[in-house]
């Protein structure tokens, strides 16, 4: 067993993949070379084609659901972290112990393990426990927030078999931005940020832009305990800080360097006055990453450390864990139009390579090292004005493991377009897969070494519709059915003293429901947003004695009806807006004989912008849980009851544009 555990070079036969990837990518590159060429031989109209800079996903996602969040609700949850401002914006379901503590994701009935993380292209979730604590990523800290539903595989790589969760940040070109802000809560709770954002001509061929985010919160707790009932449960107290760092680079020849840097610290103390009882986690995580893009080609590297420190009762002795995370990539795009039939294609191919180095006290090795390296090809084919195809594929290669073959096909076609009304109906079917953590194979007694990755199918439909009346009014709804089969689930064994095995066959199916109203009218704006999600998930097959009782029920933690309503009335630059949250009872064992209640939450914000020149300072008051509702997310950790908060942000702007 022993020499199994020793890491070895990529096998022959992933050398021979790898060589057919390349030769298959160099020989489409040709093909798109000759094709554009000849393409334009025979049309007396010259055009410049149109270049995909840097690595946007959501283009060669075709048919899949993807959600976007507006600058106005980022804003509005600016001192929050993302799942709270997923949790009543998507029908994700989110596993939080509390103000600061642990907060894990389940996408369409999968796992915690199931759902990638992706900072700037970058997949962040730790090699150690295959997952993110949303708990610990701050609204502020990015641009961009999109939604990705549905595997994804072929298009971010390992574990997007549930969803992706997309964080992006973007260069500006005008004027200084500088805020401060904090906020208040109930609870003996406090959070405070500082947001830079600056521009400025380096000389008359490169210029300069950048973002600084500082955030700092710390969650005392100090829960009354007459409001959680005399339920027992566990005290707790947390701190968060963090730096989000963005530099770009441009020059007027097509070219761009980034710098990207994100650091955090988070310390979290169960019971803290039991002096015997006490539990410290601390978690620290290093993201650096460099980008470099010249015209259509784009080379990056990044270093991930992820650190943490476990201790109980003495923390003089902390069991210590540190993974390193290496990752270089490159790739080219591509783009030619075809001139007769007026479509155009649009290619991305690209190689990663990522090494991982990785001490944990748990293992039985000092050091664990491993390498990965994924190859890709993504396509998007505008086949007509109304018909979109995106046609994908992806090849990973990992020390001792084989991972499957990860196509997928996705379209988009535009049944109904008009003036005031449109119609657009959309289906994928695509492969995905998820590498085993490194807990999952090293951990002493309990892992195995001969874990196979999980592989799966995702198949979905929908339909998206939009609906302007006057031109005051838009009506929106989204449709979205889905089936998503994994199998050589990874299973803690509860049968065999929580062992590691590939037991389950997981089946995840359902629909999600959308709607959506905007009206602008003078001063006034009002909107509001509706969703619901119905999500069966539950083992398919028995593999043993235990496993019997638990086919065909609905997984741990995971809801079977989720919906979420977001209603706000704007005039001017004050707003209020009500928030509601509900979620079904969730089985708390796996063959469903005890479970935790459902609970609905609702929340009131009011808000307002005072502008004095170049300096604004804007308000907010907000009112949590308005009805006091006792409720639980997992047991031991009852949540907040009714809570108020406030914050004031003041900010400085200069509009004035140094370069176009």
């Amino acid at each position: 067993m022993e020499k199994q555990r020793d890491i070895c070079p990529i096998h022959p036969f992933a050398q021979v993949i790898i060589d057919r990837w390349f030769f298959m990518a160099v020989t489409v590159s040709i093909c798109i070379f000759l094709s554009e060429n000849l393409l334009a031989q025979k049309d007396s109209v010259q055009l410049e084609p149109v270049t995909v800079k840097g690595f946007v996903p959501e283009r060669f996602m075709s048919g899949l659901k993807i959600q976007k969040i507006d600058s106005a609700t980022l804003t509005q949850f600016r001192f929050g972290n993302i799942s709270d401002l997923l949790s009543l914006y998507t029908p994700i379901a989110f596993k939080n112990y509390g103000p600061g503590q642990l907060n894990t994701a389940s996408f369409r009935g999968t796992s915690a393990n199931h759902t990638a993380v992706l900072w700037n292209g970058l997949n962040i979730n730790s090699p150690i426990l295959g997952q993110s604590d949303f708990s610990t990523i701050p609204v502020a800290g990015f641009d961009q927030l999109s939604v990705q539903y549905g595997s994804s595989a072929s298009v971010v790589g390992s574990d997007a078999v549930g969803g992706s969760i997309l964080l992006n940040s973007n260069a500006i070109h005008e004027g200084m931005h500088q805020s401060f802000g904090r906020l208040q809560e109930s609870f003996g709770n406090h959070q405070m940020q500082y947001t830079g954002r600056y521009a400025a001509a380096i000389n008359d061929k490169w210029n300069f832009s950048g973002k600084t985010n500082l955030y700092f919160g710390r969650m005392n707790n100090d829960f009354p305990y007459s409001e959680r009932r005399k339920y027992t449960l566990l005290p707790s107290e947390s701190s968060q800080k963090g730096i989000v760092q963005d530099l770009f680079f441009q020059s007027k020849n097509d070219q761009e360097i980034s710098v990207h840097v994100w650091l955090t610290s988070n310390r979290l103390t169960l019971t803290p006055d039991d002096q015997a009882g006490r539990e410290l986690t601390q978690t620290e995580a290093y993201r650096t990453m460099l980008r470099y893009r010249i015209k259509d080609l784009t080379f990056r590297t990044a270093w991930v450390r992820d650190v943490i420190d476990y201790a109980k009762g003495d923390y003089a002795l902390l069991d210590h864990a540190v993974a390193d995370k290496f990752s270089s990539r490159v790739e080219k795009d591509f783009q030619w139009d075809l001139r007769k039939s007026g479509s155009n294609i649009q290619m991305k191919v690209g190689g990663e390579w990522t090494h991982y180095r990785a001490q944990v006290a748990g293992y039985g090795k000092s050091l664990i090292t491993e390498n990965r390296g994924d190859l890709y090809v993504l396509t998007r084919w505008q086949a007509t004005p109304h018909w979109l195809v995106s046609a994908n594929m992806r090849q990973a290669f990992m020390t001792r493991f084989n991972p499957p073959f990860t196509p997928s096909v996705g379209t988009e076609y535009q049944l109904l377009q008009n003036i005031n009304y449109s119609l657009k109906m959309k289906g994928s079917v695509g492969r995905s897969y998820r590498v085993p953590t490194l807990n999952e194979r090293y951990w002493k007694e309990l892992g195995n070494p001969d874990i196979k990755p999980e592989s799966g199918w995702n198949k979905e439909i929908g339909l998206e519709q939009s609906y302007l009346a006057g031109i005051n009014q838009t009506f929106t709804t989204s449709l979205t059915a889905y089936h998503n089969r994994v199998r050589d689930w990874t299973y803690w064994n509860p049968s065999k003293s929580y062992h590691v095995e590939n037991l389950q066959q997981v089946l995840a199916r359902g629909i999600e429901l959308q709607l959506g109203w905007r009206n602008h009218f003078q001063s006034w704006k009002s909107g509001i947003n509706l969703g619901y999600a119905l999500n069966k998930s539950s083992q398919e097959k028995a593999y043993d004695a235990y496993s019997v009782d638990i086919v065909g029920k609905q997984l741990v933690f995971v809801p079977m009806h989720s919906g979420n309503g977001n209603a706000f009335i704007q005039y001017k630059n004050t707003r209020i807006t009500g928030q509601v949250q509900t979620i079904s009872k969730r089985f708390s064992t796996f063959d469903n004989s005890q479970f935790l209640n459902g609970y609905t939450l609702a929340n009131l914000l009011a808000e307002t912008t005072i502008s004095l020149n170049k300096i604004k300072m804007r308000f907010q008051g907000q009112v949590n849980n308005i009805t006091n509702t006792f409720y639980l997310n997992v047991r031991n950790n009852a949540m907040p009851g009714r809570s108020f908060a406030l914050s004031l942000t003041m900010s400085y702007d200069s509009k004035t544009k140094f370069f176009q």
